[in-house]
C-alpha cells in the first residue's frame, strides 16, 4: 500500500478527495454525507493512533547498507583497536538474508543471529564461538560483550557504531574497501 505524509494510506487520501469533490459538486445527500463524514472521522482517528504506520524508510535503507559488508573493528569501549590482534584483523560481517553475523576479535570465530527493529535498533544473539586460547583475549571479550549489550546502531558514512541506549558507542567499525 502506498503511504503518504504522516502515515495516511493512499486509499484514505483518495477517499477524502472523492468526498471533497462530491461536496463541491453538491451531488451528495445529507445521509451519504453523514456516513462519509463518519468514515473519514474513524479513518483519521485510526491514523492518529498510529494504526497506519509508514515503514521505516531510513532504517530499512541503513540496515541494507550495513549488511553484506565486512566491517573492521577500530574502537572498543572508547579505546582504539590495533589493526591486527594475534595476527588477525578484528571484524564483523552481517548477512541480512540469513539474519546471521560472523565476527572475530582476533582469536576465535564468533557467530550468531541478529534482527533489525524500528528506529535503528538491532539485537544480536550469539550462537557459537570457537574456543582457542590466545595470548591477547581482551579485544575478543570486549567485542563479545559489545554484541551482547548493543541495542541500536548508527551509521555515518563508512563508520558503523554499535550502541546501548544513548551512551557512548560500545564498538566502532570502518567499512572495508
Amino acid at each position: 500500500m502506498k503511504v503518504l505524509y504522516q502515515g495516511m494510506p493512499a486509499i484514505l487520501a483518495n477517499f477524502l478527495a472523492l468526498v471533497i469533490n462530491l461536496l463541491i459538486n453538491q451531488e451528495m445527500n445529507r445521509v451519504k454525507f453523514t456516513h462519509c463524514l463518519a468514515v473519514v472521522f474513524c479513518a483519521l482517528s485510526l491514523s492518529a493512533c498510529g494504526i497506519f504506520k509508514k515503514s521505516g524508510g531510513d532504517d530499512a535503507q541503513k540496515s541494507t547498507v550495513i549488511t553484506e559488508r565486512r566491517w573492521k573493528l577500530v574502537e572498543l569501549a572508547g579505546k582504539p583497536v590495533p589493526d591486527r590482534v594475534n595476527g588477525k584483523e578484528p571484524f564483523i560481517l552481517l548477512q541480512q538474508k540469513e539474519g546471521r553475523f560472523s565476527a572475530s576479535g582476533g582469536c576465535n570465530g564468533i557467530g550468531g543471529t541478529f534482527t533489525f527493529q524500528d528506529n535503528g535498533r538491532i539485537k544480536f544473539s550469539q550462537g557459537m564461538s570457537t574456543k582457542v586460547a590466545c595470548e591477547n583475549m581482551e579485544i575478543e571479550i570486549g567485542l563479545t560483550k559489545a554484541l551482547k549489550d548493543a541495542d541500536n546502531f548508527s551509521l555515518k558514512g563508512d563508520d558503523l557504531s554499535l550502541n546501548k541506549a544513548r551512551m557512548a558507542p560500545l564498538a566502532r567499525f570502518k567499512a572495508d574497501k
